[in-house]
């Protein structure tokens, strides 16, 4: 009866000491959702979850919300100017969209004394209705994941959320694994990106990279996250599409190749030289510093639209200087690509360009030869 009574009193006092000071049981966590096979799901999504059994709040901060009625929103996102968005929702329809969708959840409590939770909740109600709560999006320097680290930051005062693994690999080598399972989709990033995604990869960029870090951060000498946990754990079963592969790319070239037909191999060039236009133009229009000084277009080289132009027509010297030029700009593609993860990828292009260049000259100049 003693030990009844006495069990009472305490849970009696837990209650009182949590109505005097309700904001202890005030939860703060980052959320981490799982990586998924479309392009805007390849690299996973961070949130900040609020959690208050007292008050009968929970509710997720979405820094990652953007509107696909945007006016041009395709020309506006490939330009760089694409207006994202913060928003909060209830976590019951976070955790339904992803479970939906088949995305784990991964929560890391922060372990924050009560005025740092209520200037966290500030800051991101702020970042919901105040005059910050449009931003411009950037792949690397300002996304959802930045977002997150930057508020924590924030109200810590202090750089606290930062890489702490900081190693020898580029931005590139990061993301090339996220598209493992998709191999077109893995090619066209690799070739649309240009040299800064080749830097050091010295900035928390993508969710699990923020998730990965945070274990390993301290704030006051001891460990920010108080607690991990898994919300939901996805059973996903990798989409392959048997077309999807580098034996699909390996078929056409080599049918290209082999077929050599003028006709084939000029449609190729004049396809390959549009490619190459586009990059540089994408490069010149677009703010996405990613996508700038793109080398891709030594492969892709506008060139070889000359090179079918100049073949077709029967300039015979400025057939000879364009496929030269071409030639060229392939030894230092290659050259340039040696220490390049994607080389692995876009060699079946550098083999075909090499072969269809180098006998088109030789067949080319032969005939001329007979003429003469």
């Amino acid at each position: 009866m003693k030990k009844v009574y006495l069990l009472f009193v305490f849970f009696c006092i837990q209650n009182i000491l949590a109505q005097a000071n309700p904001d202890d049981t005030i939860q703060v966590s980052v959320l981490t959702v799982g990586v998924a096979d479309e392009s805007h799901s390849l690299y996973g999504h961070t949130a900040i979850r609020i959690k208050d059994d007292f008050r009968g709040i929970d509710r997720v901060y979405n820094y990652g919300m953007f509107d696909f009625r945007t006016p041009n929103f395709i020309l506006r996102f490939i330009k760089g100017d694409m207006q994202y968005f913060a928003g909060a929702y209830p976590y019951a329809d976070f955790e339904d969209n992803y479970h939906y969708e088949n995305r784990s959840i991964y929560e890391q409590t922060l372990d924050l004394s009560t005025y740092k939770k209520l200037a966290l909740i500030t800051e991101l109600e702020k970042s919901i209705s105040g005059d910050d709560k449009f931003y411009t999006y950037k792949f690397i320097d300002r996304n959802c994941t930045t977002k997150v680290a930057d508020v924590i930051n924030d109200v810590l005062q202090k750089e606290v959320v930062y890489k702490h693994d900081v190693s020898d690999l580029t931005y590139r080598e990061v993301l090339y694994p996220y598209a493992e399972n998709q191999f077109f989709q893995k090619l066209g990033i690799n070739l649309i990106f240009g040299a800064k995604t080749d830097q050091q990869a010295t900035k928390i960029f993508l969710p699990f990279d923020l998730k990965n870090n945070l274990a390993h951060t301290e704030y006051k000498d001891k460990p920010l996250v108080s607690e991990t946990k898994t919300l939901f754990e996805a059973t996903r079963i990798p989409q392959k599409v048997w077309w999807d592969s580098m034996y699909t790319l390996l078929f056409f070239l080599t049918l290209i190749v082999v077929i050599n037909n003028s006709v084939v191999t000029h449609s190729y060039f004049i396809l390959i030289g549009i490619l190459g236009i586009f990059f540089c133009l994408v490069g010149f229009y677009s703010f996405h510093k990613e996508i700038a000084w793109n080398y891709n277009v030594l492969l892709f080289n506008p060139v070889l639209l000359l090179v079918a132009y100049f073949r077709a027509t029967h300039k015979r010297t400025a057939f000879m200087w364009s496929s030269f030029i071409a030639l060229a700009s392939l030894v230092i593609y290659l050259l340039y690509m040696i220490n390049k993860v994607h080389l692995v990828i876009v060699w079946p292009f550098m083999v075909a360009n090499a072969v269809l260049l180098i006998r088109g000259l030789i067949l080319y100049l032969g005939r001329e030869k007979q003429r003469k």
